[in-house]
């Protein structure tokens, strides 16, 4: 059955990371540019948090909607860091489990994303998007 294959079937791998002291606009460029929302953040390799468009929308609608562009990035960067909007040490799923054991923790969780790890280093990702294309193939 597809809930038991393994995660590697379904997951991105050499997700887009960036690291814990890039500025908060480069974390907004890659979520615009790449059309993604979520943006895991490492350090030196290791998994340390990740950052959601959600996370980007709360403070960037919230204080400063009606900024443009330059602005909007040079407010983000002065006020906030990578490491204040993320969510530290997230929920994720070894490189070694299963579609089923991903579908379950996202089920679980008020999350979209799911980090792949193997050990504590970042090797993928996988979203509820991912997991309900895959299990829909027939």
């Amino acid at each position: 059955m597809k809930k038991n294959e393994p995660i590697s079937k379904v997951m991105s791998t050499s997700p887009i990371s960036v690291h814990e002291g890039e500025p908060v606009s480069t974390v907004k460029k890659i979520i615009e540019e790449q059309g993604i929302h979520h943006v895991p953040v490492v350090s030196g390799g290791k998994l340390v948090g990740i950052i959601s468009w959600s996370d980007l929308l709360r403070v960037s609608f919230g204080e400063f909607g009606n900024q443009d562009g330059r602005q909007l990035d040079a407010l983000l960067d002065h006020t906030y860091t990578v490491t204040g909007l993320m969510s530290a040490n997230p929920v994720s799923v070894s490189v070694h489990g299963t579609v089923r054991d991903a579908a379950r923790i996202l089920g679980e969780g008020n999350f979209h994303a799911l980090p792949v790890v193997d050990g504590d280093k970042l090797v993928g990702i996988v979203t509820s998007t991912d997991l309900i294309r895959f299990l829909a193939e027939l």
